[in-house]
């Protein structure tokens, strides 16, 4: 089985993969670039950053000597932020302790900031051919029905899909074996409606016998929450007032516009007015209703009341405050909400 199990899919793979620029090289940086990027992110969202990135830091050397704010600037719209700070932390271990390159050895590897069992796998099969397995969401599910395991598609079922990994593991371009599974997830036996009939490796599959690869995995059902906030936007002259989050947290150490959540019971008039007595210790003095944005995260969904504010007094300038003319704003990596608000200020004074 283990060979006519890898054999069959690799060859799928090399007939049917799909054309995607850091499959056009060899260089454990810009793979593990891409492995990064794509870490809860779509294959068509990366694309571009990957592209982008890769022309700012070519190296690892580039990569450790860029400020951490031009990095988050890179990665602004790619979510997760955490990732982009640890490939710029790891970055600069490498170039201090590794000559700027990627080592071989898996517990080095580990060793290094945003490096799990998953990135670990990926990076070094991919880049050197080491024969090491990868677990991510697409070959979870593709080994689950290949055993017909039931239940939902989370850790719990890690070990045996481990088990499995092993066994059918090839000698060789282990790289390509490990890519063949997670595109065979993602174009073939994807979470819904899996397409059986052109699958490479369906004679192995036990849901497929058995009728149940619709309902393998389990779908988890997913608790939404609807957030409301209000944003102020705050002026003097052609300038606009930010600050910075905090570096711990929720989209730590991005920029944006002054304010919140909506506490149950206020208004948003009165959460407007907490909020910049909260955060910059200073009145609102009139406000004035410009837009909404809404904005979808993972977890929850959130509704952006974004007011044009008049104080009582000038809010603090410090090194988490500033004010900004609309050309710096590019200078200042920010959330996906914030960067639409700009977008429709943009559009408005236009």
């Amino acid at each position: 089985m283990k060979q006519s199990f890898s054999s069959n899919l690799i060859n799928w793979y090399d007939e049917n993969k799909r054309d995607l620029p850091w499959r056009h090289t060899k260089d454990p940086y810009k793979i593990w670039v891409s492995e990064i990027m794509l870490q809860q992110t779509t294959v068509n969202t990366v694309i571009a950053y990957y592209e982008k990135w890769v022309k700012i830091f070519p190296t690892i050397q580039d990569l450790a000597q860029a400020p951490i704010q031009t990095v988050l600037k890179q990665w602004q719209g790619l979510g997760y932020y955490n990732r982009a700070k640890n490939i710029h932390a790891a970055s600069i271990i490498l170039v201090n302790e590794h000559k700027g390159i990627l080592p071989k050895d898996p517990k080095i590897i580990r060793s290094l900031p945003g490096f799990g069992p998953y990135s670990t796998g990926s990076v070094l099969s991919i880049a050197y051919d080491m024969p090491l397995t990868i677990i991510d969401a697409n070959v979870r599910r593709v080994v689950m029905r290949l055993l017909a395991l039931p239940g939902i598609a989370d850790t719990k079922q890690d070990a045996q899909i481990e088990e499995f990994l092993n066994k059918v593991l090839p000698g060789r371009r282990v790289g390509d074996f490990n890519q063949a599974l997670m595109e065979l997830g993602a174009m073939v036996c994807r979470s819904k409606e899996p397409v059986c009939t052109i699958c490479p490796v369906v004679k192995y599959c036990k849901a497929y016998k058995l009728g149940q690869q619709e309902i393998i995995p389990q779908i988890k059902k997913k608790i939404i929450k609807n957030i409301q906030a209000v944003i102020a936007i705050i002026k003097k002259g052609e300038y606009y007032f930010i600050q910075k989050r905090p570096s711990k947290g929720l989209l730590a150490d991005l920029w944006e516009f002054p304010g919140g959540k909506i506490e149950e019971g206020e208004s948003k008039k009165e959460a407007l007015g907490r909020e910049l007595k909260e955060e910059l210790g200073v009145e609102l003095k009139s406000s004035k209703h410009l837009f909404d944005v809404k904005h979808f995260y993972t977890q929850f969904r959130i509704n952006l009341s974004v007011f044009d504010c008049v104080l009582e007094s000038e809010p603090k300038k410090d090194s988490t405050h500033r004010w900004v003319s609309f050309k710096d704003f590019t200078k200042y990596p920010m959330p996906s909400g914030s960067a639409k608000i700009i977008e429709k200020l943009c559009l408005d004074n236009n």
